[in-house]
Formats: C-alpha cells, sequence, structure tokens
C-alpha cells in the first residue's frame, strides 16, 4: 500500500469518475489528495457517499504524493506535471500534451502492461477513440499482426466536455421546437446532424483527432508499419463512442476465429447476434469499463480482413479507468508486488 494518491482536476467530469474508481475499487492507498484550480478548492466535493477537501494545485502539494492522476487541459499539464516529478511523484496524465515524447510511456494495460518500467516520473494514458481500438485490435495483432485498419469514429459530446453535453440537450430542444439554436462548444449545430471535424486541421487534409489514432496506435502496438485511416465525426449522442473498424491481417482470420479471439481478450465483451438484433449501443454500454465488441465478419473486399463494431464509455475506459488501472499496476511495483495482473 502507497501512503498518498493525488487526483489532479478532480472535480472535472472525468476526475469526479477517477476519483469514484479510485473508491469503489479500494485503491491501495491510505489517503487520496484531490487537487483543482483555486476557482475549485474549498467547495464542497461529495463522491461515492464520500465528503472530501479540494485543496490548490500548487507545487507543494505533491510533497509526499507517491501517484499522481492528472486530468486537465494540456496547459494545465505542462505547468504541473513538472513540480510533481521533481518532488518524486509518477504521474499519470490523460492530456494530449506529452504522449508522444519518445521518452514517456504511452500505455493501455490490457495491451502494453510492461512499458510502465521505462517511466521517468510520468507515464501518458492515450485518446479515448485511441484505446477502444487498439483493445480491439491487440488480440488480432498477436495471433494474425494487423496490417492496416480503416476507422469510422461516431463520438459522443460528452468526449467534448460537460458544457458540449449541455449544449446537446439544449439544441436537441430547441430543434425539436423549431427555434434557433445557440453553438458555444460546436462550430455547427449538433442537434440532429453529424460534424465530420474533431480537432484542428492537420497537413494532408486529417485532423489533430485523425493524426492522435495514427500515431498514438503505433507507439502503443510498437510498430510503426501499421496503416492507420482514421474519420472522427462528433454525434448528436451523449456518452460513448462507437467506432466502424475494419482489421486488415497479415495471417487471414475466419469471423469465428476473431470473435473468439475476442471474447478471451481481457477488457472485451462480444456482443454480437445480428438474428436476435443484439449488438453494442452506446445506451447500453454507458457506464461500463469494457469495451464492447459486435457485427463481427469476414470483408471479403480484401484477402484478409475483419470488419467489427465496437462501442466504449469514453469518460470511464477511454479515460478514467485506463488511468486507475496504469496507477494500480503502478503501486503494486511500489510494493514489490510485480503488478502484472490487469483488473477490468
Amino acid at each position: 500500500m502507497i501512503d498518498t494518491i493525488a487526483v489532479v482536476g478532480a472535480t472535472g467530469a472525468v476526475g469526479r469518475i477517477i476519483v469514484e474508481s479510485l473508491l469503489e475499487r479500494q485503491f491501495p492507498a491510505r489517503r487520496i489528495k484531490l487537487l483543482a484550480s483555486p476557482r475549485s478548492a474549498g467547495r464542497p466535493f461529495t463522491v461515492a457517499g464520500a465528503d472530501l477537501e479540494v485543496e490548490v494545485l500548487r507545487p507543494e502539494a505533491f510533497d509526499g504524493v507517491q501517484i499522481a492522476i492528472g486530468s486537465t487541459p494540456d496547459e494545465v499539464a505542462a505547468e504541473f506535471v513538472p513540480w510533481a516529478v521533481e518532488r518524486g511523484t509518477v504521474v499519470v496524465d490523460e492530456s494530449g500534451h506529452f504522449r508522444m515524447r519518445p521518452d514517456v510511456p504511452l500505455v493501455i494495460p490490457e495491451v502494453n502492461p510492461g512499458a510502465i518500467d521505462a517511466h521517468r516520473g510520468l507515464i501518458s494514458s492515450p485518446n479515448c477513440s485511441t484505446t477502444q481500438m487498439v483493445m480491439v485490435m491487440k488480440p488480432l495483432h498477436d495471433a494474425a499482426r494487423v496490417k492496416r485498419v480503416v476507422v469510422s469514429t461516431y463520438q459522443a459530446v460528452s468526449g467534448a466536455g460537460l458544457a458540449a453535453t449541455g449544449e446537446l440537450r439544449e439544441a436537441t430542444t430547441a430543434w425539436l421546437e423549431g427555434r434557433g439554436e445557440a453553438k458555444a462548444v460546436f462550430a455547427h449545430p449538433i442537434a440532429a446532424n453529424l460534424i465530420p471535424q474533431i480537432g484542428s486541421p492537420r497537413p494532408g487534409g486529417s485532423t489533430s483527432e485523425e493524426m492522435k489514432m495514427v500515431l498514438e496506435t503505433r507507439k502503443i502496438l510498437g510498430d510503426d508499419s501499421i496503416g492507420v485511416c482514421a474519420t472522427c465525426v462528433r454525434v448528436p449522442v451523449a456518452n460513448c463512442h462507437s467506432e466502424s473498424i475494419l482489421i486488415e491481417t497479415e495471417r487471414k482470420l475466419t469471423a469465428a476465429e476473431a470473435r473468439r479471439l475476442l471474447a478471451a481478450a481481457p477488457g472485451i465483451a462480444v456482443v454480437d447476434d445480428l438474428e436476435q438484433k443484439s449488438y453494442p449501443l452506446p445506451r447500453d454500454c454507458s457506464g461500463r469499463d469494457e469495451v464492447f465488441v459486435g457485427r463481427i465478419r469476414e470483408d471479403d473486399s480484401c484477402p484478409a480482413g475483419i470488419a467489427l463494431w465496437c462501442v466504449s464509455d469514453n469518460l470511464r475506459k477511454g479515460a478514467a479507468t485506463n488511468a486507475v488501472q496504469i496507477a494500480e499496476l503502478l503501486a503494486a511495483r511500489m510494493a514489490g508486488g510485480g503488478g502484472t495482473t490487469v483488473r477490468a
């Protein structure tokens, strides 16, 4: 057991889930310290029935902290992570600021848990859309080596923050009533609409969200030869990202073999019975930590391809749960237990 774990950005949407998860999973720490901006510090904060104090995020707050999980914007992470590392704290960071640095492990515990041993005080947790895709790719890659992936994402508004969820609610009501829709978070109306841009433009016509999926996938799997073509779309769904994925492998897999591999993989739940209209749906998967997979079938348009549908709660496995799992592995190593077992 460690003495103290800190949660930075504890009052945000993902931060709150991190705290809930630490309590529910009985994280092996004597104390959970909550850190946030001066605006949030000092306010009453109740999670899972526990009244907790929120302290101001400042360098001295990391004194005596063994592990910190950060759920903050990039600019906040860039400032606080050096404070923590200088004081001997190992940081699990949710932001995108450090992910592609070669000296920072990018970790999904079910996929590459050993990568955390190379940390220098900092471990990054991947982008939510990358996480669920790589979770699905991993067992197929181990069995038949993935050559190329074509993915279209259907990303919920919760991935854009609390204000985006409110905007969807208000815009949907306005659209149904025939009133004008206010736009604060999204560049276009989100109600009854699809927005095929998430993030800023990148050279060649991709967006920053799409390039995250390309670069992070290769780093996590340790294979720069994997081709990734991503199209990321914001959809009027409250929570859970969905993905339509085509995975081309070096060795041909049958649908039955792929289904068996996925069903046996940690953290994956197969829901796949087309005749019974059974497949993963965002409303069914919200609040769950698993990555759900269905519509598993062979793609006859290429020599060795598997097509499938994937849904995951982007606030949980896509963010909070993945970070807590990394922290659990760290705590086990600090206690001398090795930490090779990954809890879903």
